[in-house]
């Protein structure tokens, strides 16, 4: 009797947990609503549950479809906040803290996701004083789906900007969002649906993909149910099993090369940074080992320290005086480890790092700090450190990434937001398609029709703004070709879609670092943009871009839009970065100057030029022409070669 009783009580609790109410992770505590604007609150229930919302002073009712999905609109709700909405079914739910205002989508790869803590060097004063409830922030789950769109996110919630949770945002939306909110003085929401690494095509939808029929295929490749996951786990036995060998092997773990007490006497020196192929050790790759000894005085030992190594190619672990300090599992990161007090101690002190390297040259980024830092006094760790190696390895080939394929990031973490009001999209990417730019214009215009199309929006309702590449890499003595420069070029062309804005950043990437630490001026370059594309406002949006071109005897003379106030120069007295060519297409320096809203471009070296390139490079790091409202010109050339 008690068993059946069990199973009656179980089916009634279950029934119950059916029909209640339930709602997307994006309607929530804290979220921000579009403002002026057709909103959508919607959730779940049981089939023919009637649901009832209380919110503004409308009070109204709908019921679940068969599907168990409900729906209410709101239009033109007026900003302000905070507000409480009710909703009531089976059972009830209240959300508070609601705001209205302006909602941004935030999107692209790892240097739209690069957090406030990632920055922090540049901007610890922001951090330290971050507090506005009016300005709130939610990160979608890194999630992928090759099978087919999603509806549900698995996680996330709405959180104000303060200083418990500023360094988690992404800094460039922090900024972006901060710019809106001082110049509109509206609440501002985030959304930052991002993922390092990711190319243009993971953000299509599959109706967007009917045009590219390689990625189509790859899709449908990949599609059936277990594919993925079988692919995925041969991938990462064969990563696990060497990673297995090598740590096995390695002779700095056997014989405790972390320890203090350790006699490196023998070992040989190398200076850092730099990378061990420049040593004895060539092109190894595996597990070497470093470690350098310092002297400290009784004032620097009684308290935490932070230790900053740079970057590291890939995998680093770090000991100091044999007591584990932390590690990084990938190169890109910068290493900014705290040494706990009580570690260091007077006199001689050592830091050992075992650096694990997968493939290509390992070892230290070099113009990246290498320091030991406490209470104001420093150590430069750059200079001469022991090595050895701790056990050499075959290259190991790279991980394949699926969550980088066609279709699948759109799937997971667009596919979800449909239904949710926004005023625009903020974009930064394109580093993972450079490998073939001459394919980006294409589908990057693409995807910014497609998107609008699923929000069901005209483009003058849905502005969308991107950041140009920054400059990265190392410069070049001469005129040189870059796909970098291939996809900026491309990227300035998609400015022929509609209601679209870009901010360029050749002038504050890092040559050694992909993400670069400045993301408070990409946040500004962005809202300059939205000034203009989104709010309307009579500004000039951004820097000078090429229009047209004459080529007058020897000289060619180029016109601008964008130029605002006026050409000028930054950085130096002549403008840099001007190259010019004849017939043979070989490109030379040319000498450059301003006469009135144009730059007359010309070389003694070129009698009769046919074209002109600007900033055409990886790294264009003297390029210096702007307009006088402070916007440097983007990258061009006039040539089809």
């Amino acid at each position: 009797m008690r068993y059946y009783l069990g199973l009656i009580f179980l089916f009634v609790f279950s029934i119950e947990g059916i029909c209640q109410i339930s709602l997307p992770k994006l309607v929530g505590d804290g979220m921000v609503l579009q403002r002026d604007a057709e909103v959508q609150i919607w959730g779940w229930a049981s089939a023919g549950e009637t649901v009832k919302i209380s919110f503004q002073g409308h009070n109204k009712e709908t019921v679940a479809n068969q599907d168990g999905e409900w729906s209410f609109r709101f239009e033109d709700l007026k900003q302000g906040g905070p507000f409480t909405m009710n909703l009531d079914g089976t059972n009830s739910i209240v959300l508070n803290d609601i705001y209205i205002g302006d909602v941004w989508l935030c999107s692209g790869q790892s240097n739209m996701e690069t957090t406030m803590s990632r920055v922090s060097p540049l901007y610890q004063d922001e951090i330290d004083s971050a507090d506005n409830p009016e300005i709130r922030y939610f990160e979608v789950p890194k999630e992928y789906d090759l099978s087919g769109k999603r509806t549900r996110l698995s996680g996330g919630m709405w959180k104000p900007v303060n200083r418990e949770n500023i360094e988690e945002f992404s800094a460039v939306s922090y900024f972006f969002g901060k710019q809106i909110h001082e110049r509109y003085d509206v609440p501002v929401g985030l959304i930052n649906s991002a993922l390092g690494g990711s190319p243009v095509q993971a953000w299509l939808s599959e109706e967007a993909l009917q045009k590219y029929p390689e990625h189509l295929a790859e899709v449908q490749r990949l599609s059936p149910e277990g594919v993925v996951d079988s692919l995925e786990n041969l991938d990462q036995e064969r990563i696990r099993s060497w990673y297995a060998d090598v740590n096995f092997r390695d002779l700095g773990i056997k014989n405790s090369w972390k320890s203090e007490a350790f006699d490196d006497s023998d070992w040989k020196t190398m200076e850092v940074p730099s990378f061990w192929t420049e040593s004895d050790l060539g092109e190894t790759n595996g597990i070497v080992w470093f470690r350098k000894s310092f002297e400290l005085d009784k004032n620097a030992t009684n308290q935490a320290a932070r230790l900053l190594l740079g970057n590291i190619v890939d995998a680093d672990s770090v000991f100091v005086n044999g007591e584990f300090v932390g590690n990084t599992t990938y190169k890109y990161p910068p290493r900014r480890y705290t040494i706990p007090e009580g570690v260091l101690k007077v006199g001689k002190n050592t830091i050992s790092i075992k650096i694990l390297n997968e493939r290509g040259p390992g070892g230290f980024i070099t113009d990246k700090p290498y320091q030991l830092v406490w209470n104001g006094s420093t150590i430069d760790l750059k200079g001469s450190w022991k090595y050895k190696l701790g056990a050499g390895a075959e290259s190991l080939q790279p991980q394949t990434f699926y969550r980088w394929k066609p279709e699948g990031l759109y799937n997971a973490m667009v596919n979800p937001l449909l239904n949710y009001s926004i005023k625009g999209v903020i974009w930064y990417q394109g580093e993972s398609n450079t490998g073939e730019p001459e394919k980006y214009k294409a589908m990057f215009s693409d995807m910014i029709t497609d998107w609008r199309e699923k929000w069901d929006q005209e483009p003058e309702n849905f502005p969308f703004l991107f950041v140009q590449l920054a400059n990265f890499m190392e410069a070049h003595e001469g005129p040189t070709d870059s796909n970098w420069a291939r996809l900026r070029e491309a990227q300035m062309q998609s400015l022929d879609v509609p209601a679209t804005g870009m901010a360029v950043a050749i002038d504050i990437g890092e040559w050694n670092d992909i993400h670069p630490l400045n993301k408070k001026d990409v946040g500004k370059r962005l809202a300059q943009a939205a000034y203009k594309v989104a709010y309307d406002e009579n500004v000039v949006a951004g820097g000078p871009i090429m229009e047209s071109y004459e080529i007058k005897g020897d000289s060619i003379i180029i016109s601008f839009k964008n130029v605002g106030a006026g050409l000028e120069i930054r950085n130096g007295n002549e403008l840099e970065e001007f190259a010019i060519a004849g017939a043979d297409k070989n490109f030379v320096w040319a000498n450059a100057r301003i006469v009135g809203n144009k730059v007359v471009v010309h070389s003694p070296a070129v009698k009769n030029p046919v074209a002109v390139r600007y900033a055409w490079a990886d790294n264009p790091d003297e390029a210096n022409l702007y307009n006088k409202e402070g916007f440097p010109a983007s990258p061009f050339r006039t040539d089809d070669w």
